[in-house]
């Protein structure tokens, strides 16, 4: 009996063969058996309004103006942010703003500057 490879996606070692086919129990991720290796997902990408990827560290501009929540503060549009940290989420950037402090803000607000 030969080894059937593990899952690529959950490497589940409980696979197999459906036809041409190599199934895993748990996951239920079917994948060919001819098909080469999936590389390991390097997980999400940001981008910004433009579609620039983005990464941690980038500076962006603010492309609206952006009331923070809580308070009577504006976020005014052309405001450089630097060294931002990319999250998951829905807001998915996290920045400190002089004059205001820390925040989150949306990707689709802003651009790569």
């Amino acid at each position: 009996m030969s080894e059937l490879p593990p899952c690529p996606k959950c490497s589940c070692v409980y696979t197999y063969e459906d036809g041409a086919l190599l199934v895993c129990p748990e996951c239920a991720h079917e994948w060919s058996a001819d098909a080469p290796p999936a590389e390991a997902e390097t997980g999400p990408i940001w981008r910004d309004s433009n579609g620039t990827e983005l990464a941690d560290g980038d500076t962006v501009t603010v492309i609206k103006d952006l009331k923070v929540k809580g308070s009577s503060l504006v976020v005014k549009v052309g405001t450089k942010v630097r060294n931002i940290r990319l999250i998951e989420g829905d807001h998915d950037i996290d920045c400190r703003i002089d004059g205001i402090g820390s925040m989150q803000l949306k990707s689709e607000f802003v651009k790569k500057a």
